[in-house]
């Protein structure tokens, strides 16, 4: 799939225009991309796979690719609200969601916030403590230099979707960057309180560690888990990874098609 032939849609949400795609047919599946990224930086590899067996709603967050930006910092809750309110004017309930780093901390405040609204979660690389992450991160989050921090790729495809808009990349950045200065460790409790089943996946070589994921995993009443031979989303083609013809792209979708195709949990 390419971002220059897709037709995309907006919606009004929580006071700002919201951009998605609808692709393919089935049960419903929400995708919610990474920090500083778009719906095509983080899913374009994996996403016509999907689509083959479910009805894609690929979301991009406030500040994020075509989404508008609003007057105020951002926040995984204010995402997952943003997200619950589209799926409400879409009359999508229950749907399955995969989430990919600051998408997968998103997607558990959807299902923490908006039960209703999600059937089963696939949590790619999500954090819900600092520690979760080694120092070094938490030390250049707080003495990063701006914009210039900013991967390049992640610049060049925003200014794609905004030629010359350099204020909302600006805010973008600003935006994802300020939400991480300021994270504070979610509780044991709100974890615990997911009842939706919850594949939890990170690579062994991940920028989120892997006692971290096992962690988080055990707190899920319905969780599984998987640690792939990865890094930060090259199992699932995300745009940092560089395309060697990898087949770990094509794994993740086939452990997540089996995942959300089991039986759900009684009870």
């Amino acid at each position: 799939m390419s971002a220059t032939t897709a037709t995309g849609n907006y919606a009004h949400v929580n006071g700002i225009k919201m951009y998605y795609e609808i692709h393919g047919s089935g049960s419903p599946l929400v995708l919610i991309h990474g920090g500083g990224s778009t719906l095509y930086t983080t899913f374009g590899r994996i996403m016509p796979m999907l689509a083959q067996t479910h009805q894609i709603i690929g979301v991009e967050l406030q500040a994020h690719g075509h989404t508008q930006d609003r007057d105020t910092h951002s926040s995984f809750e204010q995402d997952a609200d943003d997200v619950a309110e589209l799926l409400k004017q879409l009359n999508v309930t229950g749907a399955n969601v995969i989430g990919f780093s600051n998408g997968g901390t998103t997607a558990m405040a959807l299902a923490i916030r908006h039960p209703d609204r999600v059937r089963k979660l696939v949590l790619a690389s999500a954090l819900y403590k600092r520690s979760g992450m080694p120092p070094w991160f938490w030390d250049f989050m707080m003495n990063s230099g701006g914009l210039d921090s900013m991967p390049q790729v992640y610049k060049d495809e925003y200014l794609k979707i905004n030629p010359d808009d350099h204020k909302g990349l600006n805010a973008m950045h600003d935006r994802d960057a300020y939400r991480m200065q300021t994270f504070v460790d979610w509780s044991v409790d709100s974890i615990r309180s997911i009842q939706q089943p919850s594949l939890v996946v990170a690579g062994d070589q991940d920028i989120i560690t892997v006692e971290h994921t096992i962690e988080m995993y055990r707190l899920l009443p319905h969780g599984r888990l998987a640690i792939l031979p990865a890094n930060h989303g090259s199992y699932l083609g995300e745009i940092m990874t560089p395309d060697t013809g990898s087949k770990m792209p094509a794994l993740f979708v086939a452990m997540v098609e089996e995942f959300l195709a089991a039986p759900m949990p009684e009870g």
